[in-house]
């Protein structure tokens, strides 16, 4: 049952936080791009506070349960006499996994405050700035993230 939750959770942190990024790169962004410098960047840095918010939840909750995931299937092969040993598909996706979270963390905790004080200021060229850096970190993440789903669904190990 434990197993079944904290699969739960990986899968359901990781659905919205790729799904997030995909609908803001692919969706609001472009969308954005017909309003004024002030209020397109002021609009980016509000919706990214309160998206930024939830995947610094989301992150640590995949964290957490990806180590959870590992350690009760190590736990039931140690329990039925067997030898664990990570699939190649599982060492992929924790080792992308943990530079999505560096990847964010940068992008929250650099990029975002630079946004932050731009808009707080209101310099809008360096709030475009920050939000173009944003934006490739983002595709970025998207990428390694689509990467993480192509390689736990195909058979590479």
């Amino acid at each position: 049952m434990l197993f079944i939750i904290l699969k739960l959770i990986h899968l359901i942190s990781i659905v919205i936080w790729v799904g997030g990024m995909f609908f803001a790169h692919f969706f609001l962004r472009p969308a954005l791009q017909e309003l004024d410098a002030p209020v397109r960047i002021k609009l980016m840095r509000d919706v990214l506070s309160r998206f930024f918010c939830v995947v610094l939840v989301l992150a640590v909750l995949v964290l957490l349960s990806g180590i959870g995931l590992i350690g009760s299937v190590h736990g039931m092969a140690a329990q039925a006499g067997a030898q664990f040993s990570m699939p190649l598909s599982w060492i992929v996706m924790a080792a992308l996994g943990v530079i999505m979270i560096a990847v964010f963390w940068y992008i929250r905790f650099a990029l975002y405050k630079r946004l932050d004080k731009a808009v707080e200021a209101k310099d809008w060229a360096a709030g475009g700035a920050a939000l173009a850096g944003i934006r490739k970190l983002v595709a970025l993440n998207l990428a390694l993230g689509l990467v993480i789903i192509a390689a736990i669904r195909l058979p590479i190990g």
